[in-house]
């Protein structure tokens, strides 16, 4: 099967948050599964640079954008896994400092920036040589490229397009715009309509892609099931219950190359399930290294996370703010909101030698306090899949998490499973619940038989790629026939 990815972001060569994550690693999935599949992303600033085996396509896009038509070119690079990456060269667009903006402020023209975008994965789809089964498309910045083809196949003698598949990594970016923008589309006015493109008189990239795409996929079942409803349909609930049958929820997979204690280059120790004594070592070094009071009998809490409220840093401040009052330790790796980052500086001069803050992005970190961690909290709001808590699990760290989203569907309570908890679960989104959760966790941290079943149940999880990808083919093939 030939399959087209397409996503504005894709690790290792541009990255926000776990979008990028989850695309690079399923197209890498499929060529293992033995899918020939290949991905298209704009070339940002830098790429050619840091990854100079790229090399340019005879190929130039020359594609219309309301009035006038705008130009680019095309460059590829072929990995070693044997997926090839397609980079979209549109210097005016995509040469800049940031993926879609800079500091705290969206650029102003990203309708305009992923218009064209989305106008360079369809004329590809069409005019390659190498013609795709089927057009993956990831989150509102591909949104329009169902209406797209939809449009070239009743108007502009596209005799049979490949099919298209739309993931919704979170339902909450969905690509907004003032209705005048829809004129970049070159579009009719048949797609821009209450049950297409339009939403309360603005252009809604996603709401396009919803209801246009052929398949739509999000990630994890219950995610699918909770956007369906009013709380957590962000206002396309009625667009999704109208397309529930085309509508399935598939698990994001982690990359067990890249996540693996045992041969993780970040970490001072490797460890493993049969051998954990290393995890000891990564905690001491963990606390060393953030200058917190190297001590084995308290337990460590982490977080890694974007500082914003669907994370639920509001009830983790709460949390702590009683928590840290017992013998704990916590160490935080994040940015966001202002507002959020002062209520952690706060916390950290109100409790000093507890609790470590930095703030930004550290990758190598990030591993360390997987790694290093005895706990590992998550409380969001919503969360779509998450897959700071499988990386967790696979790193022996217990995690505590609100049952919602694929938060839910991957960690087991005791509960639910006696013989087979690997964390802990809370239901109510408040800072009391939270704290409870904490709580027991301190009850199992100090039953020592108790905290290895834990940890044993949790490093034998298993989410890597290879069940993702059949529901993926499978997916693919509902709309193939």
């Amino acid at each position: 099967m030939k399959i087209l990815l397409a996503s504005s972001e894709v690790y290792p060569f541009s990255k926000t948050g776990g979008l990028a994550d989850m695309v690079g690693s399923l197209g890498v999935a499929l060529v293992n599964a033995g899918q020939e599949a290949r991905i298209v992303t704009p070339l940002y600033r830098g790429l050619r640079d840091k990854f100079p085996r790229m090399t340019r396509v005879n190929w130039k896009f020359d594609l219309p954008m309301g009035e006038r038509h705008v130009q680019a070119d095309l460059w590829e690079l072929d990995l070693d896994s044997g997926l090839k990456i397609y980079f979209v060269d549109q210097p005016d667009y995509f040469d800049r400092a940031g993926i879609y903006q800079e500091g705290q402020f969206s650029y102003a023209d990203n309708a305009e920036r992923f218009i064209f975008f989305s106008k360079c994965v369809v004329n590809l789809a069409r005019y390659l040589a190498w013609r795709p089964d089927i057009v993956h498309l990831h989150d509102w910045q591909v949104g329009l490229v169902p209406a797209l083809i939809q449009h070239q196949r009743d108007s502009a003698g596209w005799g049979k397009p490949p099919p298209t598949c739309l993931t919704i990594h979170n339902l909450a970016y969905q690509g907004t715009f003032p209705a005048a923008v829809y004129a970049l589309t070159n579009l009719p006015k048949l797609f821009f309509h209450t049950e297409g493109a339009e939403y309360f008189g603005m252009l809604n990239c996603l709401k396009a892609g919803i209801a246009f795409a052929d398949v739509i996929t999000t990630v994890s079942p219950r995610y699918a099931r909770e956007i369906t409803t009013e709380e957590l349909g962000c206002g396309l609930d009625g667009v999704l219950r109208r397309r529930r049958a085309h509508l399935v929820g598939i698990l994001n997979g982690v990359d067990y190359q890249e996540w693996n204690p045992a041969k993780d280059p970040h970490l001072p120790a490797p460890f493993s399930l049969s051998k954990l004594a290393g995890k000891k070592k990564n905690k001491a070094a963990l606390q060393t290294f953030v200058a917190l009071p190297v001590a084995e009998n308290i337990p460590l809490y982490g977080t890694i996370s974007r500082l914003a409220e669907q994370k639920g840093v509001d009830i983790q401040l709460a949390a702590l703010a009683e928590m840290l009052n017992a013998d704990i330790q916590f160490i935080l790796l994040g940015s966001g909101s202002a507002e959020y980052e002062l209520g952690y500086r706060e916390l950290a001069r109100r409790f000093p030698g507890k609790i470590a803050v930095q703030f930004g992005y550290n990758e190598s970190l990030a591993h360390q306090i997987e790694a290093g961690c005895d706990f590992f909290l998550m409380p969001s709001r919503f969360e779509p899949c998450g897959l700071n808590q499988m990386y967790s699990l696979r790193y022996g760290t217990i995690p505590i998490v609100r049952a919602t989203g694929g938060l839910d569907d991957s960690v087991i309570d005791y509960g639910e499973q006696t013989d087979k908890a690997n964390g802990i679960k809370f239901y109510e989104y408040t800072s009391r619940a939270l704290a409870k959760a904490i709580r027991k966790s301190l009850a199992i941290y100090h039953q020592p038989e108790l905290i290895r079943q834990y940890r044993r149940n949790a490093m034998r999880a298993d989410f890597s790629w290879g069940k993702t990808v059949d529901e993926y083919l499978e997916a693919y093939r509902t709309v193939m026939q």
